[in-house]
């Protein structure tokens, strides 16, 4: 199947009993048994639910994988991935990541005995030089929040062959239909799948894919284990987003370069990072490594002035100032005080996030009306 095809009928199947073309929400914590341990292949809705199930099927279906795995949260997937390490295991981490990623990295599982290095991996080869023979996983965003740098994942998995170190990337941003790090040699790919997977900002949810089968069965085990599991209704609504996938996200990428052209011109802004704009410093990676470019923009202000971010931001109407991303709706956001407010304040600045940066998520609306609410903002 084709990518289109796939987010439609990727991994799924009519359901059995009545036909119904759309998986039914299975409400049940149990289910009956023919004899002790004889089953149709479910027992208990945290080891598998059939709603559940039909999600990770889709899952595994878009990113090529072996299994997919669906959880509560984007972060309950990013834990179960780390439970996979042992103490004094070491993780090398790309420095520009999500606040959220940052915060459980340093927060809680450095107290475990892990020990996470974090580099820019705008030169990959700065990798290779903190690798140790302890070194388990390699952590790709890829585009990162919120600066957008782009990492090669082909040459991060050049470097992992052979070493016994996972390659795991955050496909949040991208989504499969721009990118999928499986078919570029990763072998774990983690989605908050409350942006653009689910959609519609209705759900919170997270998602791991599996390279290999062997490694989808250790995941599945600590999913089990650990408990973090996507209910059966959240589990419907985020396959009811992937149906819409490929449309939603075309859209986002083609509002995406109209409001990054915008902002490339308006004499208030200093610097607009997107992947689809020649300025951008990886603009051939991104040509090579993804369809298109996405409806993620970050920018700043030439005045570099916070004050000036935040009267903009107070400002926008048909653009929402919240949380979160990869909605229909357009959002705006502040990462220094929000979404990368965890990150200290001397980190930040190392790695770029300013207090005049603004960070977009460009949605399906009709770009001249997203334009023209930006344009009043900067009045």
């Amino acid at each position: 199947m084709n990518f289109n095809t796939k987010v439609i009928h990727g991994g799924q199947h009519h359901e059995s009993a009545t036909g119904s073309v759309n998986v039914p929400v299975f409400l049940t914590s149990t289910f009956a048994q023919k004899s002790p341990g004889v089953h149709s292949g479910y027992e208990y809705s945290r080891a598998a639910n059939p709603t559940r199930q039909a999600l990770e099927d889709s899952l595994a279906s878009i990113e090529n994988g072996s299994r997919g795995l669906a959880f509560g949260s984007g972060l309950a997937a990013i834990d179960c991935v780390l439970k996979l390490l042992n103490p004094g295991d070491e993780v090398v981490a790309v420095d520009d990541l999500y606040g959220g990623t940052y915060r459980m990295f340093t927060r809680l599982f450095e107290k475990y005995q892990l020990k996470f290095t974090f580099v820019n991996f705008d030169d990959v080869s700065k990798i290779a030089d903190v690798i140790t023979d302890k070194t388990k996983l390699i952590w790709v965003e890829t585009p990162t929040n919120p600066l957008m740098k782009l990492v090669d994942i082909k040459a991060v998995v050049e470097i992992a062959k052979g070493k016994d170190i996972l390659v795991a990337v955050d496909n949040t941003f991208a989504t499969p239909y721009l990118q999928r790090p499986i078919d570029l040699g990763a072998d774990i790919v983690m989605h908050s799948a409350t942006k653009y997977l689910g959609g519609h900002s209705d759900v919170i949810a997270g998602a791991l894919i599996a390279k290999d089968a062997e490694l989808g069965e250790k995941l599945h085990f600590i999913q089990f284990a650990s408990g973090g599991i996507l209910g059966p209704h959240d589990s419907y609504l985020v396959l009811r987003g992937i149906k819409t996938l490929a449309l939603r996200v075309q859209r986002h990428s083609e509002n995406g370069m109209a409001v990054a052209k915008y902002l490339e011109s308006h004499p208030a802004v200093a610097q607009v990072i997107y992947p689809g704009l020649e300025s951008h410093p990886q603009y051939e990676l991104a040509k090579a490594q993804m369809k298109d470019f996405g409806g993620m923009v970050s920018f700043t202000f030439k005045s570099g002035k916070k004050e000036d971010a935040i009267k903009f931001l107070e400002k926008v109407r048909v653009f929402t100032l919240a949380e979160s991303l990869g909605g229909v709706e357009s959002l705006a956001n502040h990462p220094a005080l929000m979404t990368h407010a965890s990150i200290p304040a001397e980190k930040r600045a190392e790695l770029g996030i300013t207090d005049d940066l603004v960070r977009l998520s460009v949605g399906i609306e009709d770009a001249e009306d997203l334009i023209a609410d930006l344009e009043k903002a900067f009045s």
